[in-house]
């Protein structure tokens, strides 16, 4: 986008808005005020910091153009443990009459608050703004979708996907074209999930790594993306309701089992802790295979020694989880983190216009590369700090088109917790795939009720 074409943009929103008047003569300014909530992450201080160098921006701009009107951001930073407790505790704001006019929020709570009158529709807002909006990575849309609408503007993402270390591929005799070739392969459906694991017990069984392959110890979203590979999706999105695949969850139960069984996957593994996790991919002749996210990046070049993304993928490859069966399409799993709107805000045509502003691509990308998130629009990766401090972030975007979204729905965390039941229950013997199946489905209707719909 042209810096002029911004400008015009936006002071022809100023000028809707009434913040300014044609030839308005110089007066005492005056503040609109924005309350602005966001959980105190040092992960992602820009979340809203963004927000607070628009307001900066935009008052730039009115000074320009003569106007009285600066605006203030009232920011309030919650000490949430995560975004779930973050989330709740501004529905209760929201319920007393405290809520802000805008708010950061983890992109499957979007469904909540639209449900309790908490989230605007920026449809229109959208539409109005294609200077602002068109260059978004399409893929990021659907995260801020509830009941076929908009509800959000996706502020950052991110990629989990399988780490692999590409020298004990060579210790155990594979080719170069093998070795570099794999992602590919996974990508046109040819290596299936269960060659995975076979290849990762090559690896084993000739003595170059402890275990095969290691996945977080606990709760959290990332077996979502095991389970896209066996066809599972856990989102009625017309409904906007959960859902559960009897077929795809066995299939899912039958893949670890036979994992653990050829001594790939640690059958203690959700025992283990983070620290134990990371250690192991990052110790030489321990993993050959981790599943965790892009902000591993960073700590591995530490680890490992690596001076620039030479070294790195010399030794490190990154793979979409495989498809259950050959000519199935890969997946990984993003987890955008999202602006939203009150829609009972009286400044809320303001508070979207600095969102929209806190979007571009100079601010999103200062976020993106210090924390190691993904940019929300592809026209970012042609600023010359992705070819420098943002290369792993810039080689890692292409795979957005094969993610996946967590569920839009408050009891997302609880049916990811109900589903780790059967992942430990399997992993360490307790249950057989079978058994596994049948128990979280119970578990899932009997806690989640009718907001779970069984199928098969």
């Amino acid at each position: 986008m042209k810096l002029r074409t911004l400008f015009l943009s936006t002071g022809l929103a100023l000028l809707g808005l009434g913040l300014v008047a044609p030839e308005a003569p110089a007066q005492e300014t005056r503040e609109v005020v924005l309350k602005l909530w966001s959980r105190a992450d040092r992960s992602g201080p820009l979340r809203a910091g963004n927000i607070v160098a628009a307001a900066d921006q935009l008052n730039r701009m009115l000074a320009a153009a003569g106007s009285e009107v600066r605006v203030k951001i009232d920011l309030f930073e919650s000490n949430a443990r995560g975004y779930d407790a973050d989330a709740l505790d501004l529905l209760k704001a929201f319920a007393v009459g405290k809520g802000p006019d805008l708010y950061v929020a983890a992109h499957e709570w979007i469904g909540a608050f639209v449900e309790a009158g908490y989230a605007w529709n920026l449809e229109e807002h959208i539409a109005a703004y294609p200077e602002f909006y068109d260059d978004m990575i399409p893929e990021l849309w659907k995260s801020v979708e509830y009941k076929g609408a908009r509800y959000g503007i996706p502020q950052d993402t991110e990629i989990r996907m399988f780490f692999y270390n590409k020298d004990m591929l060579r210790q155990i005799g594979k080719s170069e074209e093998f070795i570099e070739g794999l992602p590919e392969m996974v990508n046109r459906g040819e290596f299936t999930i269960y060659d995975l694991v076979d290849l990762a017990k090559e690896v084993v069984d000739a003595g170059v790594a402890k275990y095969g392959l290691v996945h977080r110890p606990n709760v959290g979203p990332d077996f979502q993306m095991l389970l896209a590979s066996f066809g599972f999706d856990p989102y009625d999105e017309e409904q906007g309701k959960l859902q559960a695949s009897r077929r795809a969850l066995n299939d899912f139960y039958d893949w670890l089992k036979y994992g653990v069984d050829a001594g790939v996957i640690p059958a203690n593994m959700t025992s283990w802790s983070w620290d134990a996790v990371h250690a192991s991919f990052r110790t030489e002749k321990t993993a050959f295979l981790k599943h965790h996210g892009i902000w591993n990046v960073p700590p591995q070049m530490k680890e490992f020694g690596f001076e620039g993304p030479e070294d790195y993928f010399r030794t490190i490859g990154w793979l979409n989880s495989p498809p259950a069966k050959k000519g199935g399409r890969p997946a990984n799993l993003s987890h955008p983190i999202i602006y939203v709107v009150n829609p009972q805000s009286e400044n809320r045509e303001l508070a979207a216009l600095l969102i929209a502003l806190a979007s571009q691509p100079y601010l999103n990308t200062l976020h993106a590369v210090s924390t190691a998130h993904l940019p929300i629009k592809y026209s970012q990766l042609g600023l010359p700090i992705f070819d420098t401090e943002g290369w792993a972030v810039k080689a890692a975007t292409p795979m957005l088109q094969y993610t996946t979204f967590m569920p839009n729905h408050a009891n997302v965390g609880q049916f990811n917790a109900i589903i780790y039941k059967g992942v430990q229950a399997v992993e360490t013997g307790r249950l057989d795939p079978k058994s596994a199946t049948d128990f979280v489905l119970d578990e899932l209707v009997n806690e989640i009720g009718d907001e779970v719909i069984i199928l098969d």
